[in-house]
């Protein structure tokens, strides 16, 4: 941005760069680093040592955060598995299902918009011939098309994996009506909750979810910790990727994070008692946004349904400029370009090419992630960066005075 602009942010009282890449990670709430930081240096025991009062301490912090995890989501404690993070969650999920129901079935259905962690998992399953998998297109607003999906189910179909919110567009799939179409067939339904959960209610029960991915770091907690829900009436069998101890009722073993629980735990209470109320306020931002982009700059086009979001996700393509020219010009602005786990592949976003985008308007799309510690004065201050950084580009672009020149005259 300019001089002038940056003497604005100055004035303002603003921090640059400006962070707005809130669903890559979030920054971590001081009151989880509050609750985290005596299991990092006095109460450092193993969770799993039944000896002596350090373990017992921290089992109980433990149990403790697997109670506040599980009531976020409507679950039982005993239902929490917790991993190191939502793409060690995926791969259990997938993986596990598939060799502990490899008797009765070996077909997945899943989505072409899904987190890598989900289409690389099914691949490897496809790969070893171990799965066969339907991976089924998504509409232009990027949901799913229900009619094609239950056309997808066959007799050997055991798992559906769908994401509940896509961590690029923010388009909200209908899980409750799919999890109520899996429950009819009897097939096993797992969603990668990480984008949704803390910002959007979820339970497991009215949702009829048998599995689901969770993870602290995108709702203000640490990075590193995870957790699998696992539905036990009736059980779900999941066999485990990691032998050793036996920890996490078999299923995960290994040390125990305890600090990262803990903090886990504590993002899961602040979300439960402060959900409602900081979704709204963010999606008040993120519109404030994008009606200031809308309203100042022509050939835009967001991207994924507008309505069935999450509430702070606004992904938009700014046609007529070069993709990574713009990316320079607003370097003050902490933004996404595409998935954070992709961003360094120069392709297009596959996401984005599910949904019918052009390689072009795929180039010059940017998400912007708001979150709980944006301000105002830091999305108008980005409103006019983007603005001022897309106008100064498109002043060189031929294709940009070559498309005003066709909708001057009503030509193609």
């Amino acid at each position: 941005m300019s001089s002038n602009g940056k003497d604005r942010a100055v004035a303002a009282g603003l921090k640059l760069p400006i962070y707005l890449d809130n669903h890559a990670t979030t920054p971590l709430d001081p009151r989880v680093l509050d609750a985290m930081l005596p299991y990092l240096t006095g109460k450092f025991g193993n969770a799993a040592s039944h000896s002596h009062s350090f373990g017992w301490e921290a089992e109980a912090a433990v149990e403790a955060a697997r109670m506040h995890v599980a009531a976020l989501i409507g679950a039982s404690p005993a239902e929490i598995v917790f991993t190191s993070g939502a793409t060690e969650s995926d791969n259990l999920a997938v993986k596990g299902v598939a060799e502990a129901l490899a008797d009765q079935g070996d077909h997945i259905i899943t989505l072409t918009t899904e987190h890598k962690a989900i289409l690389d998992s099914c691949k490897r399953l496809e790969k070893s011939k171990r799965c066969r998998v339907t991976f089924l297109p998504v509409l232009p607003d990027g949901l799913l098309d229900l009619d094609q999906f239950q056309k997808a189910f066959t007799d050997r179909t055991i798992l559906v994996t769908i994401m509940a919110a896509n961590n690029e567009t923010g388009v909200l799939q209908p899980i409750e009506e799919i999890g109520r179409i899996c429950r009819e067939r009897g097939v096993l339904f797992h969603s990668d909750a990480v984008q949704a959960m803390g910002k959007l209610p979820i339970d497991v029960k009215t949702a009829n979810l048998d599995l689901v991915s969770l993870t602290a770091h995108k709702y203000y907690g640490p990075k590193g910790c995870g957790a699998l829900y696992v539905r036990q009436h009736p059980n779900v069998r999941v066999a485990p990727l990691i032998d050793g101890g036996g920890h996490e009722h078999a299923m995960r073993s290994g040390t125990l994070n305890v600090a990262g629980i803990v903090g886990f735990g504590k993002a899961c209470e602040i979300a439960r008692a402060e959900m409602a109320e900081e979704s709204c306020r963010i999606a008040g931002l993120r519109n404030r946004l994008r009606d200031r982009l809308l309203a100042e700059l022509d050939e835009v086009i967001i991207n994924g349904h507008m309505e069935l979001r999450l509430p702070g996700n606004l992904n938009m393509s700014f046609l007529h400029v070069d993709g990574e020219s713009l990316m320079g010009a607003i370097s003050d602005i902490a933004v996404s370009s595409s998935s954070a786990c992709s961003s360094g592949t120069p392709q297009p976003s596959y996401v984005l090419k599910a949904l019918g985008l052009s390689d072009a308007a795929a180039n010059v799309a940017i998400r912007f992630g708001v979150g709980r510690f944006n301000t105002e004065a830091e999305i108008d201050y980005a409103a006019t960066c983007v603005i001022e950084a897309v106008k100064k580009l498109r002043e060189r672009s031929p294709q940009y005075s070559s498309a005003r020149q066709n909708d001057s005259t009503g030509k193609p």
